[in-house]
C-alpha cells in the first residue's frame, strides 16, 4: 500500500508542477499540497 501511495503522491506533485508551469498557479499549489500530503513522509525525509 506504501508503494500505491507513492506513486500517486509522486503524480500528483509532478502534475501540480505541470499546472504551475500553465499559469494555473492555485490548481498546481492545491495538487503539490495534496501529493505531499498523500506520499508517505519517508520519501521526503530521504529515509
Amino acid at each position: 500500500m506504501g508503494i500505491v501511495m507513492l506513486i500517486l503522491g509522486i503524480v500528483l506533485v509532478v502534475a501540480g508542477v505541470l499546472a504551475v508551469l500553465r499559469a494555473q498557479v492555485l490548481w498546481g499549489v492545491v495538487l503539490i499540497v495534496v501529493g505531499l500530503i498523500v506520499a508517505p513522509g519517508q520519501f521526503y525525509l530521504g529515509l
